[in-house]
């Protein structure tokens, strides 16, 4: 059956109604567009294991707090339709600002310590933007699995607690970082970097690759002053911070124990902040 595109609540609602009086599976994989090869493996995951897969393509507005950074962010739905088809989704669900948001959401999330930690400490606001959209598209599309990449780990993370804290009954699903070839954890904002920082850009996986032996023989602040150096060493980029925490709970580390480590980078390259992280 071909995949349809749907851009109203209403009737993506009536479509998923018919799917569950006969008893099918729901996957939802919620997306901001201008897919790639890490959006396409969530995809896969969702159609291997639900009967039905809705994917979202809808930049949210409420998640940033840099209006340029909104205005900039790549679109393309009708590339994304493609893939989205090829892969073997049953909806793209692809709606409105003024569909999503009739009227300001002032609803307040309380997602700490979560959100108190990197990206929250600096992006005012973006998780409870976060929050607000993906609550509306688990209570809209009521799914039994949602999948969220584990580059945005730390919003995997908020996200599972707000599900948690709303009591819905939809399964979380963490999926693998997917890297080009070179290392360059897949995003979206890749498309914006130019050649030069595109080039440099995989500097930021290497350096968490290579801090290992740091990490285990001299301790977490080398290894967080490691990382920081091996990247600020190529010009097209500036760290703008390296932290070290624990992968369930978000909290500093500061005494290296395998498998309770986890490094968080984000790195200007250009005009372009990208996010990266190793679990070590």
């Amino acid at each position: 059956m071909p995949m349809q595109r749907i851009d109203t609540q209403d009737e993506l609602r009536r479509m998923l109604a018919a799917h569950r009086e006969l008893g099918h599976s729901v996957g939802l994989v919620p997306t901001m567009g201008a897919l790639h090869a890490g959006h396409a493996s969530l995809i896969r995951r969702a159609v291997e294991e639900n009967a039905v897969v809705v994917v979202s393509d809808f930049v949210n507005p409420t998640q940033f707090n840099n209006p340029s950074d909104l205005r900039n962010y790549p679109r393309t739905l009708d590339q994304d339709a493609r893939l989205v088809e090829m892969l073997g989704a049953t909806f793209l669900f692809a709606p409105s600002v003024q569909e999503m948001y009739p009227a300001p959401d002032t609803r307040v999330f309380n997602l700490a310590p979560l959100d108190t930690v990197m990206e929250g400490a600096r992006r005012p606001g973006h998780f409870n933007g976060v929050a607000q959209i993906v609550s509306k598209l688990l209570e809209l599309v009521l799914p039994d699995r949602a999948y969220f990449g584990e580059k945005d780990y730390q919003q995997l993370l908020i996200v599972k607690q707000m599900v948690r804290q709303l009591g819905l009954p939809s399964q979380i699903v963490g999926c693998p970082i997917v890297r080009e070839a070179d290392g360059l954890a897949m995003s979206s904002r890749n498309l914006l970097l130019s050649p030069e920082c595109r080039k440099a850009a995989p500097s930021i996986s290497a350096a968490l690759r290579n801090a290992l032996p740091t990490l285990s023989a001299q301790g977490v602040d080398a290894a967080k002053q490691k990382i920081a150096n091996d990247i600020n060493a190529t010009t097209a980029l500036r760290v703008e911070y390296v932290e070290m925490a624990d992968p369930e709970t978000l909290a500093p580390v500061h005494e290296y124990a395998p498998g309770h480590a986890m490094a968080f980078v984000a790195v200007q390259a250009g005009s372009v902040r990208l996010i990266d992280n190793w679990k070590y």
